[in-house]
């Protein structure tokens, strides 16, 4: 008689969350139809730890979801008032750091950042808006980079290299001066390889990155996110 072997577990908020070998804690909590907010892990791509916003609490301590291993026996918290206040903190400081002006913004709807701020219950910026100037990069005949909409996740750093074999985007910069760069002579995204079909494009999760020609496309109320808090939404990982 064939016998299905019990895979293992750990606990996230009181909940088995069962996981293949090798798995992150977010990974196998993705796979179970558990979410946890975040902003720079998508599922196609190795996880890096930069937004913070998925940290969990870990036997006590405080850890990105995204890059730590799911282990038998693990105890997770998530959703506790403590951490949802620090990625509700996280989200406002990237609100007052950019450019953020959803009803004006294209990509409104279909935003992975206004999406994390309305599932985590943010009402305001909670911080003074610095009001930065970032450079706008509308040279392309059909991609146009808005840097006061990025959020610095790499994910299109990570696509284009990985998926497009470009590798027209980098970080360059540190601190506050750190930015999205372009590799071209010219460092404009004229010179580059960039196309509007890339990968890249299509995974930047705010209005950062867009193919030029094509906004408002959706009509506001029909979008992604429209009608649905993220966490309804398994598919976007």
């Amino acid at each position: 008689m064939s016998h299905t072997p019990t895979r293992p577990t750990f606990l996230l908020d009181g909940q088995p969350i069962p996981f293949e070998p090798g798995q992150t804690v977010m990974q196998a909590a993705q796979a179970a139809g558990v979410y946890i907010p975040h902003l720079c892990h998508h599922a196609d791509f190795e996880p890096i730890g930069s937004c913070k916003v998925c940290s969990v609490r870990i036997q006590g301590r405080v850890a990105t979801s995204c890059t730590w291993p799911a282990s038998e026996g693990l105890v997770v918290e998530s959703e506790t008032p403590a951490l949802n206040h620090d990625r509700q903190r996280l989200v406002q400081m990237l609100f007052v750091e950019g450019q953020h002006h959803c009803p004006f913004c294209e990509k409104s709807g279909n935003c992975h950042l206004q999406a994390v701020g309305y599932h985590l219950g943010m009402q305001d910026t909670h911080f003074v808006h610095e009001r930065p100037r970032h450079r706008l990069d509308a040279s392309h005949p059909d991609v146009m980079l808005d840097r006061a909409r990025c959020i610095l996740c790499e994910l299109c750093v990570r696509a284009s290299r990985e998926v497009d074999g470009k590798s027209v985007f980098a970080i360059g910069g540190r601190g506050l001066n750190s930015e999205l760069i372009v590799n071209s002579p010219s460092g404009l995204l004229a010179d580059s390889a960039v196309a509007a079909t890339d990968r890249a494009l299509s995974v930047c999760p705010t209005g950062a990155l867009l193919p030029k020609r094509v906004g408002f496309a959706i009509p506001i109320g029909q979008r992604h996110y429209d009608g649905a808090d993220i966490t309804q939404r398994p598919e976007d990982t």
